[in-house]
């Protein structure tokens, strides 16, 4: 009997110290913000952790950005730091490594390369997309045109420049070609590696078109050098421009650092969309932008059609995998990818879970 009710007191023990184990180590505070919850969700970390993103200043780095200078890593107790790289062939290298926790990318033919050949980079989240009929990264027509070209079949014959072959500019010209019924044999396809000298070569008509980005359709608006034509998402509505990568030692080996990342970074699109889309906090919103971003005129940021970020971080996946497709049509790419390795939204998943999905109009 003396036996039966000493496994009885330690059965109940273990049960109850389980149940204070669980409470101690349970990181919600019911959505309320305390001194010990300050986020409201999950619960700090108990050591100061420092995340490094490779990010240039662009403005797909919203994110980031507003996250950092609202505080929402630190109501994690992580610190971000941003470090520049020359450009993304020492950027991947360095992000496999675990010199570099988080990255952004653009889909070229080169970072599926990398992949292909041993780069272990994982894609987590979205980073830019178009928004429809608002498309950040579409075409402009010169004003020498406007009377010519009137639709897309109009680009026949026409001189039309990219800023790249086998990247994301080069997908979306040949998917605009597609959508008006042409090849490339039936315009001049002009390389200018830098958008900014598009502008120029348009205002002298050495070029008719341009597959342009923001902030300098807008500039060139207002300068009168060209005309936004159309919209990406006529032709391509779905195509995820730019990726939020991730390096694998990040993503696996300290979850509960990425986790918290993950949240904070998603509070931080949230209020992007809020404030772009809802108008709520725009002010503050365009006041952190023109900290981080090359772009400082606030007036312009009410005339630029902002970057895509979905509030959930979600991907346009089968996209990311027909880009990689035409890369390979083309004879860009020289290996084989996993995708279902390559592209890891575990992370935003249960970030989401924790903080809850955005509530869309």
């Amino acid at each position: 009997m003396k036996s039966g009710w000493l496994m009885g007191v330690l059965a109940l023990a273990l049960v109850l110290g389980a149940c204070t184990s669980k409470e101690a180590e349970k990181p919600v505070s019911e959505g309320k913000p305390s001194e010990n919850y300050p986020s409201g969700d999950l619960a700090p970390l108990d050591k100061r952790e420092k995340v490094f993103i490779a990010e240039d200043g662009a403005a797909s780095g919203a994110g980031f950005y507003i996250a950092k200078e609202k505080g929402y890593f630190e109501d994690y107790n992580i610190e971000v730091e941003f470090a520049q790289f020359a450009n993304s062939d020492d950027m991947l290298p360095a992000l496999a490594a675990g010199e570099v926790d988080i990255a952004g990318g653009v889909s070229t033919a080169s970072f599926f390369n990398a992949i292909s050949q041993g780069i272990d980079v994982k894609i987590i989240a979205d980073k830019g997309h178009n928004v429809p009929g608002k498309s950040y990264f579409t075409f402009v027509v010169g004003n020498h045109m406007v009377d010519v070209i009137k639709d897309y079949p109009d680009f026949k014959g026409k001189k039309i420049a990219i800023s790249s072959y086998n990247s994301i500019d080069e997908y979306i010209f040949e998917q605009m070609l597609a959508h008006a019924g042409l090849t490339k044999d039936d315009v001049e396809l002009v390389l200018m590696s830098d958008f900014g000298s598009m502008l120029g070569a348009i205002d002298a008509g050495t070029i008719d078109a341009a597959l342009s980005i923001e902030p300098l359709i807008a500039q060139g608006v207002d300068k009168g050098f060209h005309v936004r034509f159309g919209d990406a998402t006529d032709y391509a509505p779905e195509s995820q421009i730019a990726l939020v990568l991730g390096s694998p030692d990040f993503m696996m080996k300290e979850q509960d650092v990425s986790l918290r990342f993950m949240a904070a970074y998603l509070k931080g699109v949230r209020d992007y969309n809020d404030a772009f889309i809802k108008g709520i906090g725009k002010d503050e919103v365009i006041d952190i932008m023109t900290k981080h971003t090359a772009l400082k005129d606030p007036a312009l940021w009410e005339k630029v059609n902002v970057t895509g970020l979905d509030p959930d971080g979600k991907m346009f996946i089968d996209d990311i995998k027909k880009q990689y497709d035409a890369y390979k049509a083309n004879g860009a790419i020289r290996g084989e990818i996993d995708f279902d390795k390559a592209i890891d939204t575990s992370m935003t998943e249960k970030a989401i879970k924790e903080i809850g999905a955005y509530e869309r109009d």
